[in-house]
């Protein structure tokens, strides 16, 4: 079987690190971010607090940081695949 190589397959922790700090809204939906300290998982363009990278770790799907312990950010509702901007959203 062969699969197709897409951008988020290439990203690294170094890229997906770049767009958290970048707050990077385009790729929301590729990946999550969880923290250590809070307990929490964001999108990379969560307007949260930006944490230490010491204590991030990066998730290919919400379900994953779940898994792991986190839980979803109240901010940018990481877990909604269908609201992209909550702001927007609330428009």
């Amino acid at each position: 079987m062969v699969s197709d190589t897409t951008e988020e397959d290439t990203m690294t922790e170094q890229d997906r690190w770049t767009a958290v700090c970048e707050r990077n809204a385009q790729l929301d939906g590729r990946f999550v971010f969880a923290v250590k300290t809070t307990g929490v998982y964001c999108r990379p363009g969560c307007a949260a607090r930006r944490p230490k990278r010491e204590n991030v770790s990066f998730y290919d799907v919400p379900a994953a940081a779940e898994r792991a312990g986190f839980r979803p950010c109240r901010r940018c509702h990481p877990e909604r695949l269908d609201l992209v901007d909550p702001m927007m959203a609330a428009v």
